[in-house]
């Protein structure tokens, strides 16, 4: 194990040429960053998971209700236990050879068993109340650190000149603020990334896994070897960007849709000018060269990087569903669906139950446009972004 760890921690991965690790202890003039302060993020996370618990109990479903948004979940399925012991046991996606074989034994025509297996696969998805929740929830976190992050970076020169961030580096004492925001970050993405099995399930749910373990590395990578003042700049950027589409997404559940509009316009302007201009000519241009101009590249530079450029990708990949998602509300004239939902679109037939027996196609076809996908709230407008 000794050996192992010797090996993780080898001073010429982490630190730049000639400098280890005794060099950055604790001094009675200096505090420096150090690994194990890192640990604290862990139980943090587990506590910001339950501070979260009770925000969502006592202060975001009270606001809902306010609101007038109800629990009420999508149109459920008739009950019929044949149909769901192929969705529990079997498959929850029949092909066509097995819904031609339900068909011959309940009766009824294919269109009216894939409408069942669509309801039966909404039915498991939650109500707009608790997309409200959680949307509130992380509106609180990100408008609370964000304000954080701009009143801490405004009185600090690498704010304004960025070649600040490699003065003197890596021997760049840590201050109490730094401290704080890394860790608070840190513990609310590490919350995130483990509530991202019990939350609601989208689309792109590997896409965001692969979101939150890149920050993850970033914010831990950037800590570890003292790169804590680009490190700063790197976060409060993501979070301006953050408060407004969950705050959209809470218009787009109260049914505020003109509220919704403008808030998704203001985020999309804000997303895509951040990401995609801002980030590349002032953090990437930082890192990459007047870093290498500055105090040269080492390994765990050359890591950096890579995740701060994957982290673009990412950007690219978002910026394409918001600028998807705003042709279709300038088409609709309104932000209505999130490109991730899980609730499954279908045709107009799924707002009439299921008969008992087989009938004909104009049958099944029987319309109600009053809704929208099975009468749910699909959610957010767009893709969710941390």
């Amino acid at each position: 194990m000794a050996g192992i760890l010797a090996w993780f921690w080898n001073e010429r991965f982490w630190l730049p040429h000639n400098v280890t690790w005794a060099d950055l202890k604790n001094t009675d003039e200096a505090t420096f960053p150090q690994a194990e302060d890192l640990y604290l993020a862990c139980p943090l996370a587990f506590c910001i998971f339950m501070i979260r618990l009770v925000f969502e109990r006592f202060i975001a479903r009270p606001c809902a209700m306010g609101l007038k948004i109800q629990a009420n979940g999508p149109q459920k399925a008739q009950p019929n236990a044949i149909l769901e012991k192929v969705f529990t046991a079997i498959t929850k996606h029949p092909d066509e050879k097995r819904l031609e074989g339900l068909s011959k034994q309940l009766d009824w025509d294919v269109r009216t068993i894939q409408r069942w297996f669509r309801q039966r696969r909404n039915q498991e998805k939650p109500s707009t109340l608790a997309r409200f929740c959680e949307s509130m929830w992380r509106f609180t976190f990100y408008l609370y650190i964000f304000t954080y992050g701009v009143r801490f970076l405004k009185k600090t020169p690498w704010l304004w000149n960025t070649k600040e961030c490699w003065y003197n580096y890596p021997y760049q004492p840590l201050t109490v603020d730094t401290h704080y925001y890394y860790i608070l970050e840190l513990s609310f993405y590490l919350s995130l990334l483990f509530s991202q099995f019990t939350d609601i399930r989208r689309k792109d749910f590997l896409i965001m896994f692969l979101h939150h373990v890149a920050t993850i590395s970033l914010i831990t990578f950037s800590y570890v070897n003292n790169m804590a003042r680009v490190g700063t700049l790197v976060m409060c950027l993501h979070d301006a960007a953050d408060v407004l589409i969950e705050a959209a997404k809470m218009a787009n559940y109260a049914k505020c849709q003109i509220l919704c509009n403008l808030l998704f316009a203001m985020f999309a302007i804000l997303f895509i000018s951040s990401r995609l201009g801002v980030y590349p000519v002032w953090i990437l241009n930082t890192t990459l060269f007047e870093s290498w101009e500055i105090v040269g590249p080492y390994p765990s530079w050359w890591v950096f990087n890579l995740l701060l450029i994957l982290l673009q990708l990412l950007h690219s990949f978002w910026s394409y569903l918001i600028v998807k998602t705003a042709c279709r509300a300038i088409s609709k004239g309104k932000v209505s669906k999130d490109d991730r939902s899980d609730i499954e679109s279908s045709s107009d037939e799924d707002d009439s139950p299921p008969p008992n027996q087989k009938h004909h196609s104009s049958a099944t076809n029987g319309t109600n446009k009053t809704h929208g996908t099975n009468g749910y709230l699909t959610g957010a407008p767009y893709p969710d972004e941390h």
